[in-house]
């Protein structure tokens, strides 16, 4: 039977009404044909025409949504099956391709994500979130049941970790197979779909991880696609020579082929607009842009550059509102600098300069030997003279697991429910929810999670019943943080400085403020130390009048905790320390202290 319908623009297998378009990229083929269960797995039925640039495609009448199907791949003596490396699902990493036209009731186009320096990111992932039974993944479904936790929490933006099909049910998911499919075992494209617009009813955005430094490198039909390759290294969608190896497979992708720049931008692109998601963070960019990664004296691959500049550019010129971030881990400016400017273009990016003296400072045994200096450092710095270019954080996905432990665990081997565990990881919660950048949380931190992040174990849930007091204490800071509470504007501005500094006592005051004369700003009073101060003083800018917002020594925060009286605060109208008003307040142990103006409550 011959086909009757016209062929469509689009890569991979493009369902109509009135069938399906496939469309594959083979340079190096004699022959293509499709196959799968609308021609009973023939492999000669159905042979695709060449079109220019090494593209075959052809428009097969019988093929509907939901057939399973492949490519015939025909290069001298080789016959190769192959999955459509466009394959919107599969039916496991190992299995068939699936025709997928997402065909999903949206309802959130009233969603607007919130502006950047309002935006409180909870990086989680999807298989251990929240898991029902021990021996089966979560799912996209069973996180929709917990939205309304993440919501009365005060999230308002969550970070997914890759979902790509990888090989297997359980992984991290930096593993992508297939990266336009989405992984089967989370529930597949129509979930994924239900999910993004649950959150976005719930007035929450999405930003999805996304791996483009390397592919698989294991249940990778892309290897050797079409059947040629150099060297026994991975063929048309690879590099075929040293720039192929990365830490995580022979596999780094041809950013040099201008088809597989197309792929992973198609791929960029597909996550924004067929999903709805509200930014992309792109893994270990720095192997995107150097040979090693950047470390020592290593070889750059421009066409890395070139490639994330131009996704960024489209992103940014067709979504404004979208945000890129960057794992590049270099503290690098050219990454988040506007390629207007000759820059990369990424919208933020992790934050080495933050996270790793943050955490040393936090997980120092003895209060004498905390680097006041490197904590102010770590508060201050920024790129491109945007504080917002970088995400703040103390735990992550890659900080908690690998060899290293969530940060209360740091703090205390064995012990990390103890007062001390307790005390300074809060205080580095405070310090990331109150300092200048877009904080990020990691799943649990808020009920201070002590167990190391496994993929095939879930997040322990009686923790976060355990720590109720705790996990009111991280949504109250969220919300002072956003607005949500109190009208917390200092928060999200752009001008930071420090009003005390006292590196004996390992005590630090910095106020924020959207004024560079600091009028109407927030001020945070951090003791670092074991030891608490009656009658503390210290200066203030400009407001007469200040308020006590939050105090995580609170009783009600934690049994624990040692409730010292804070509930009021005296401002005297005298220069102190360099600042115009002087404030007085007593200042338990390992405690943060957050103020505002009397008149910015609501």
């Amino acid at each position: 039977m011959e086909n009757i319908i016209e062929k469509v623009e689009g890569m991979g297998a493009i369902a109509s009404e009135q069938g399906t378009t496939f469309r594959v990229w083979a340079p190096n083929a004699d022959k293509v044909f499709v196959t799968g269960t609308f021609n009973n797995w023939n492999h000669t039925k159905n042979e695709l025409t060449l079109e220019e640039n090494g593209y075959w495609s052809d428009s097969v009448s019988e093929a509907k949504r939901g057939d399973e199907y492949k490519y015939i791949i025909h290069n001298g003596d080789l016959i190769l099956e192959r999955n459509d490396p466009y394959a919107k699902e599969m039916t496991n990493s190992n299995g068939n391709s699936i025709i997928t036209n997402l065909d999903f009731q949206w309802d959130d186009q009233d969603f607007k994500m919130k502006s950047w320096n309002n935006l409180v990111i909870y990086e989680l992932h999807v298989g251990t979130f929240y898991r029902k039974d021990l021996d089966t993944v979560a799912t996209f479904d069973s996180i929709i049941e917990k939205i309304p936790y993440l919501k009365k929490l005060g999230i308002n933006c969550v970070e997914i970790l890759p979902i790509a099909e990888f090989a297997g049910g359980i992984s991290w998911g930096y593993n992508p197979s297939y990266p336009f499919a989405i992984e089967r075992d989370y529930g597949g494209a129509e979930a994924f779909a239900r999910m993004v617009n649950a959150f976005h009813k719930e007035d929450i955005a999405v930003i999805l991880d996304v791996v483009y430094n390397h592919f698989g490198p294991s249940d990778m039909d892309l290897w050797q696609f079409d059947g040629w390759s150099e060297n026994g290294k991975g063929g048309i969608y690879f590099y075929n020579d040293h720039r192929s190896v990365t830490p995580w497979g022979d596999s780094r992708p041809d950013y040099g082929r201008e088809e597989v720049r197309r792929y992973i931008r198609d791929n960029a692109m597909m996550w924004i607009e067929d999903y709805h998601c509200d930014g992309l963070r792109m893994d270990a960019t720095s192997y995107i842009r150097y040979e090693g990664g950047g470390i020592g004296y290593d070889s750059e691959i421009p066409e890395g550059n070139i490639l994330m500049r131009d996704i960024n550019a489209e992103i940014k010129l067709k979504y404004p509102e979208k945000l890129t971030i960057a794992e590049d881990l270099k503290g690098h400016n050219l990454v988040t600098l506007s390629s207007e400017y000759g820059g990369i273009g990424y919208g933020s990016q992790w934050d080495m300069n933050f996270v790793h003296p943050v955490r040393k400072f936090l997980i120092e045994q003895g209060d004498e030997y905390r680097d006041l200096q490197a904590l102010v450092d770590a508060i201050l710095f920024k790129y491109n003279s945007d504080v917002f270019e970088r995400i703040i954080y103390t735990e992550s996905h890659d900080e908690v697991a690998n060899g290293k432990a969530r940060v209360p665990e740091e703090i205390q081997p064995g012990n990390a429910d103890s007062f001390f565990g307790k005390k300074r990881a809060i205080l580095g919660l405070v310090i990331t929810l109150t300092s200048p950048g877009i904080p990020m949380l990691f799943q649990g931190q808020e009920f201070i999670e002590d167990e190391y992040f496994k993929d095939s174990e879930g997040l322990d849930w009686n923790q976060q019943e355990k720590h109720e007091g705790i996990t009111q204490m991280v949504s109250d800071l969220i919300k002072i943080r956003t607005e949500y509470k109190i009208e917390s504007e200092g928060l999200k501005g752009q001008y930071t400085k420090v009003i005390h500094f006292d590196n004996d006592n390992k005590i630090l005051a910095y106020a924020r403020s959207t004024n560079e004369d600091f009028t109407n700003s927030t001020v945070v009073l951090l003791n670092l130390s074991n030891q608490f101060f009656e009658d503390f003083t210290f200066g203030v800018p400009y407001a007469k009048e200040y308020h006590l917002v939050f105090n995580s020594d609170w009783k009600g925060y934690d049994e624990e905790f040692t409730d010292m009286i804070v509930s009021s605060i005296s401002i005297l109208n005298e220069s102190y320390s360099g600042e115009p008003c002087k404030a007085v307040v007593n200042l338990p142990a390992y405690t943060g202290l957050i103020f505002m103006p009397n008149n910015n409550q609501k």
